[in-house]
C-alpha cells in the first residue's frame, strides 16, 4: 500500500475542510483633530445681527428713443380722419404706380410694431403672387436700403426682421404703407406718414 500511495490518495478522496475567511471587522476611534496653534490661541469669533440700510439704485430705462417716441406718439392717436387721411394719400399712390407690378396697402396698427412685431399681409394677395413656403422677403425703401425679413407663408405675414425696418423708419400707428412686389421676394415699401394735431407730442414724420 506505501508503494501505491494509498494514503494519499485517500486524502485526496476526503480534502480536509477549508476554513471560510472571516468578515473583516472595524473598529471608530474618536481623535482630536490638529488646529494650528495660531488659530487655537484666539477666541472664536462673535456674531451679531447689524441692519443695513438698503440702497435702491434708480431703475434704467432700456427703452430705445424710437420706443420713447412711440409711446408718446401712440398716446397722442391720430384721429380717424387723419388715418383715413393717410389711407386715401396711399391709394393715390398705388394709382400713380401702375398696374405692371402688384401692390398692397396696410395701415399700421399697435400689434404690428410692438409684442411680437409680426405684420400681417392680406392672405388673397399671398396666394396670388407669393411664395407657397417660407421666404426671405426683402424690403426696400425709397432710399434704396434693404431690410431682410421672414415671410411666414402659413401665416400670411412677415415676422423676424420686420422689427428693424420699424425701427429704422420710426412706423407709428396710423401710418399707412404701399408694398409693391418688384421681385417675387422683394417688396418697395413707401411710407405715407399719418397727420397730428399740433397738440399732440408726436414730431412730424
Amino acid at each position: 500500500m506505501a508503494a501505491l500511495n494509498l494514503r494519499q490518495l485517500a486524502q485526496l478522496a476526503h480534502p480536509a475542510p477549508v476554513e471560510l475567511a472571516r468578515p473583516r471587522t472595524f473598529e471608530k476611534h474618536l481623535v482630536q483633530v490638529r488646529r494650528s496653534t495660531r488659530i487655537s490661541n484666539h477666541s472664536s469669533p462673535v456674531y451679531k445681527e447689524v441692519f443695513v440700510e438698503r440702497v435702491r439704485l434708480p431703475r434704467r430705462s432700456y427703452r430705445s428713443s424710437w420706443q420713447k417716441g412711440l409711446w408718446n406718439r401712440t398716446n397722442a392717436s391720430a384721429s380717424d380722419e387723419a388715418r383715413a387721411a393717410a389711407l386715401h394719400e396711399a391709394q393715390e399712390l398705388v394709382s400713380g404706380l401702375g398696374s405692371d407690378n402688384p401692390t398692397i396697402v396696410k395701415t399700421i396698427i399697435p400689434s404690428y410694431i410692438s409684442g411680437g412685431f409680426f405684420l400681417c399681409l392680406k392672405r388673397q394677395f399671398c396666394m396670388e403672387n407669393l411664395s407657397k413656403g417660407d421666404e426671405v422677403m426683402t424690403l426696400v425703401d425709397v432710399d434704396g436700403n434693404e431690410y431682410p425679413t421672414r415671410y411666414l407663408a402659413q401665416r400670411f405675414g412677415l415676422s423676424a426682421g420686420w422689427k428693424e425696418f420699424a425701427f429704422a423708419h420710426d412706423l407709428v400707428e396710423g401710418d399707412a404703407l404701399v408694398f409693391q412686389l418688384i421681385r417675387p421676394t422683394a417688396f418697395k415699401v413707401y411710407i405715407v406718414r399719418v397727420k397730428r394735431s399740433e397738440g399732440s407730442s408726436a414730431g412730424s414724420a
